[in-house]
Parts: structure tokens; sequence; C-alpha cells
């Protein structure tokens, strides 16, 4: 399962990176480049975002990927077959979907969970799916041994905290900050005692997410978090430097 393969890495590293793309955006041939270096710049997990119409929790950046790539003609079924290509290409890499809760309901849940396996994925990120409504969700990827990963933001009293990690498993995700994606967060105090509150609350790795632009943002998140994620910035840097571009940034976050 997708936490002890966390873990395993865990034991030869400080912390993992996890990076994000949105398929069909600028096109599958430019994500296969970038998922090549992302492999070779040792990212342990990727998140593949089925494009969605009004995907609520992401900022301008990932917005405007998701308009683009539906523009473009993106499919579901193109997606997971992507999905299929790159895991099998890259077995040392754990790739998730991340998505909205629509997209599912049109394919059918267990349908879904199934195509999704099928094509190598680890597990799922649904960020407008709730606990309380995800039941027959949560008793379908149990059933075909999938992950489904939830998330913690910083309106979450420590109650919540602690009830939405009783239904997770693989990671939690954990927001830095209040808002969408791609707005600069601060790597401070205050971050700190919100990831000690996150700490408490589930034995389960996490991830903290939104907000992280540069090298001293995971130089501060060593020792705080078990993976660090990058999405927006990787697909700016992208837009702004290409596929060498993104090369350059993973391999600098990562120097010591």
């Amino acid at each position: 399962m997708l936490e002890e393969t966390i873990r395993k890495h865990r034991q030869l590293k400080p912390m993992l990176i996890m990076s994000h793309l949105v398929l069909g955006y600028p096109s599958f041939e430019e994500n296969r480049k970038i998922i090549d270096v992302m492999a070779r710049s040792g990212v342990e997990l990727v998140e593949l975002q089925i494009p969605f119409s009004e995907p609520t929790a992401d900022g301008p950046v990932i917005l405007k990927a998701n308009g683009l790539s539906i523009k473009n003609g993106t499919k579901v079924q193109q997606c997971f077959d992507f999905a299929a290509e790159v895991s099998q290409t890259y077995p040392e890499v754990s790739f998730l979907i991340m998505t909205y809760y629509n997209i599912v309901f049109v394919q059918g849940e267990s349908e879904f969970i199934k195509k999704a396996k099928k094509s190598g994925i680890k597990g799922f990120i649904i960020p407008d799916l709730p606990p309380e409504e995800a039941d027959g969700w949560l008793k379908l990827c149990l059933d075909e041994q999938m992950n489904s990963i939830f998330i913690f933001t910083p309106t979450h009293t420590q109650q919540r905290l602690v009830e939405i990690s009783q239904v997770a498993n693989g990671f939690v995700y954990c927001i830095g900050r209040r808002g969408v994606t791609g707005t600069k967060t601060e790597f401070d105090s205050t971050l700190a005692q919100q990831i000690e509150k996150y700490r408490l609350a589930t034995k389960l790795p996490i991830a903290l997410g939104f907000g992280i632009q540069e090298k001293s943002d995971i130089d501060f998140l060593h020792g705080k978090v078990d993976i660090a994620v990058i999405g927006s910035q990787l697909i700016t840097v992208q837009e702004q430097m290409g596929v060498a571009g993104v090369e350059d940034f993973l391999k600098n976050i990562r120097s010591s």
C-alpha cells in the first residue's frame, strides 16, 4: 500500500516530493517529457490531474491549465491511457489521480476506481468529496486496495482533523494556508504551529502543499512534513523556461 511505500522512502530521505501536472496541458506529449524529468529528478509521487471545468480548489495557474486542456479536447479515457503508459514506464514513481467528484460521478465510482487501478494508479485526491458523502467510495476503494487521500485545512477544528484522519489512508494532504493553489505561502512560525496541529491529528504521513515556490520553502519543511507538494510553480516554470527549466528547478530544490 501507499503508506508503506512512503515510509520506506522516508527511511532513506528526509522528505519526499510530490509534483503535479494537468493532463493534456499543454499536450500529452509535453506531459511525457515533464514526467520523464520528474522521474529522473527523483520525484517520488506525481499527481495526474484529470481536467475539470470548475476546479474550485485551484488558483489561476492550474485553472487556466484545466481550461486549455479541456479546450484541446482532453478526454477522461485519454487520461487513464496516459496513466497506464507512465506507470509502466516509471514503476519507481507512485502516480495518483487528482480530480473533482463530477468526473467520478459521470464515470461511475466503481468504474472509475477499476479503470484507475488497471492503469497503475495508487490512489485518489478528490478535494470536493467530504468524508460524510464518501461511504460508498471508501468501501469501493478498500475493496480494490486503492488509497483515498483526504485533505486537512487550517479552517478545520482539531476534532474535525481527527475525524478526517479516521477515514483517510495512504497519507493526508495538508493545506499550508487558506485560499486556493498558487499564492505564496508564508513559511514561518505560524505555519510550523499549524503543521504541529496536523501531526497531532493523524498517524499517517503528511504532505504539505499550496504555495511552495522555491528551495527555501522546501528547506523550511524538512523535519516537519513527510512530503512537499509542488504544483502551480512547476507549471509556471514550464511555461517560462520549458522542460529544461523544470529539470533545473527540481534538481535545485533537492540539492543540499
